[in-house]
């Protein structure tokens, strides 16, 4: 019986590799009719598996996939008029469809911010192959505070190293679960 869990559809059979040729594509939401596109003009950066309770992630899914892309390679193509920012107070400001909740790219507004002038996008949603393949894991302990059972997390790392995705938390492992379980157990979100 093999410890594998299931975390994100687009990496839970391995990683696709990308293409050194691929200079960006177009993004669409879930919609069935009036389709929210969004133009990328690059390679994606950074490519991960983030377990931040902010990200967007598939139904199902334990962790998001998001990557950076430079801001200026960002322009909304078709039916800009459904997106909305799902927290404006959140550092990061994610442009969601209204109809069908899929983040199609999270701006940084704060000019002082580490991060401004990259936008952080879901390369699942390209239409287009060739995306930069995820590179680590981020935030792992955090899917603790969404609900996920601390007891798997050995299983979950073990399942990101067996994909080639080196799993990250700020101090170790065993301390960010400790954290992380009592911040879900705060929240009602994690069974006391």
């Amino acid at each position: 019986m093999s410890d594998t869990v299931e975390l994100h559809p687009s990496i839970d059979g391995g990683l696709t590799q990308g293409s050194a040729s691929f200079a960006g594509g177009v993004l669409a939401c879930k919609c069935a009719e009036r389709t929210v596109k969004v133009r990328i003009d690059s390679q994606v950066a950074h490519n991960h598996a983030c377990g931040c309770s902010k990200c967007w992630k598939p139904e199902g899914a334990v962790f998001s996939v998001v990557a950076v892309v430079p801001r200026d390679s960002v322009q909304v193509a078709e039916n800009g008029d459904k997106l909305k920012i799902v927290d404006e107070s959140a550092a990061i400001q994610r442009h969601a469809c209204e109809a069908c909740g899929t983040h199609l790219f999270g701006r940084i507004e704060n000019k002082n911010h580490p991060f401004y002038g990259l936008d952080f996008i879901h390369a699942e949603l390209f239409e287009e192959p060739g995306a930069a393949a995820p590179q680590f894991a981020a935030f792992v302990s955090s899917i603790i505070e969404a609900g996920y059972d601390p007891a798997k997390m050995d299983a979950v790392r073990a399942t990101l190293k067996s994909l080639g995705l080196e799993p990250y938390d700020c101090l170790s492992p065993p301390l960010m679960d400790a954290i992380a379980t009592h911040l879900g157990k705060a929240s009602g979100k994690l069974a006391a």
